[in-house]
């Protein structure tokens, strides 16, 4: 349900675990044994893990924009604090690491390749990132963690 907020959110520097196969009790499993909060849109998931005394936030919202700035109120009035850090591979939120353009030299599209100087690699799945189209989403998304007073982030 949530899974385009999910690797956005790996984006910005949030640790996030993405189960789009997994039904509720698996999840909800998953959670208690790995100490994690579920991020759910599910009314019915949610209500099980409230009542599991799992940490659960209820997300709602049409797009990535109104989904963040409902996880980050749900977060506020739960209590519960989200903590970010460095941004991570959006497929598996694996660790990037810093390449230079000779460094992917073959390994991005030629044309990627000579309008950017900056790469990104993930340490997990070797992914490459950029700079590109998509980065001023994530901007716009990062400015709203910075602009709403209430956010319960964590550097």
């Amino acid at each position: 349900m949530l899974g385009s907020l999910a690797r956005k959110t790996r984006a910005l520097g949030f640790k996030t675990i993405y189960y789009p196969d997994e039904g509720d009790k698996g999840i909800l499993q998953i959670a208690r044994s790995k100490g994690c909060v579920i991020l759910t849109s599910n009314k019915g998931l949610y209500d099980s893990a409230r009542h599991s005394e799992v940490g659960v936030l209820f997300v709602s919202g049409e797009t990535d924009r109104r989904r963040l700035v409902s996880l980050l109120d749900s977060a506020k009035s739960s209590g519960i604090n989200l903590v970010k850090g460095e941004p991570s591979c959006t497929l598996c939120g694996g660790d990037l690491q810093i390449m230079s353009r000779s460094d992917v030299a073959g390994r991005v599209p030629l044309s990627v390749e000579k309008r950017h100087r900056l790469f990104f690699r993930c340490m997990v799945c070797g992914k490459y990132y950029w700079k590109g189209s998509h980065w001023k989403k994530l901007r716009l998304l990062n400015r709203i963690l910075s602009e709403i007073p209430f956010a319960t982030v964590l550097r």
